[in-house]
């Protein structure tokens, strides 16, 4: 299916606010380093944009990026690709990547569904995390939830065989579309059984509002996916 079916729909509000020093530290004097600026309708090629060539993991979302930048942290081996748009959480990760002299973690501060359309290569990334995304809870905001057949039939495309799909919620009937969402779809199969959810991988760090949430008893759901073509 064509990248161009997408929807132009907002799936994120785009937050702004006072930040600190460090963070336009980062989003500033940082930004060369880490940042990139995509050009439309030109691939971004991951081979000269990181210092290694190695699987490109795609994190969409990542908050204030404590996750992500453990992840790039604990997994050398791998290069991490963030896109957010909340400048404050970039600024941060940024900062905090310059810190752990991380050089297999990149930035990109835009709308996440435009960048894979224009500027993301078919068959470029080895996997896809979505943690937390805005579970639009109100019912007549379902249709702004990133995940969505028309978005998953682009992830598709974007993964290589084998690819990875893990997605973490802690709104449940946001999990139960996202589980309903990817068994449907023909390229998709669950890690378990059907339906099945998982427990926090320990691949996956648990954040702030990860604990804090459990101190509340709000429970978390975790889906891996393979992408089979």
């Amino acid at each position: 299916m064509s990248d161009k079916i997408i929807r132009k729909i907002q799936s994120f509000v785009k937050r702004s606010g006072r930040l600190t020093e460090g963070q336009k530290y980062g989003l500033n004097d940082l930004w060369p380093e880490y940042g990139i600026d995509p050009i439309v309708d030109k691939i971004i090629d991951f081979d000269t944009l990181f210092e290694k060539q190695q699987d490109v993991i795609l994190e969409i979302g990542f908050g204030n990026g404590d996750s992500l930048l453990q992840m790039a942290i604990n997994e050398p081996e791998r290069n991490f690709l963030g896109i957010e748009v909340y400048e404050a959480g970039v600024g941060r990760l940024i900062n905090e990547a310059h810190k752990n002299e991380l050089t297999n973690l990149k930035v990109i501060k835009e709308d996440a569904v435009e960048v894979l359309k224009n500027n993301i290569a078919n068959n470029s990334l080895a996997g896809f995390q979505l943690y937390f995304a805005d579970p639009w809870h109100k019912k007549k905001h379902h249709k702004r939830r990133i995940v969505q057949n028309e978005f998953m039939d682009m992830m598709s495309n974007k993964l290589i065989n084998n690819g990875f799909v893990h997605m973490a919620t802690d709104w449940e009937h946001y999990a139960q579309q996202m589980m309903e969402t990817l068994e449907s779809h023909a390229h998709f199969k669950n890690t378990l059984s059907a339906h099945k959810y998982l427990p926090r991988p320990k691949r996956r760090p648990i954040t702030k509002f990860e604990r804090r949430g459990e101190r509340l008893g709000h429970g978390v759901w975790d889906l891996i996916f393979t992408n089979e073509k």
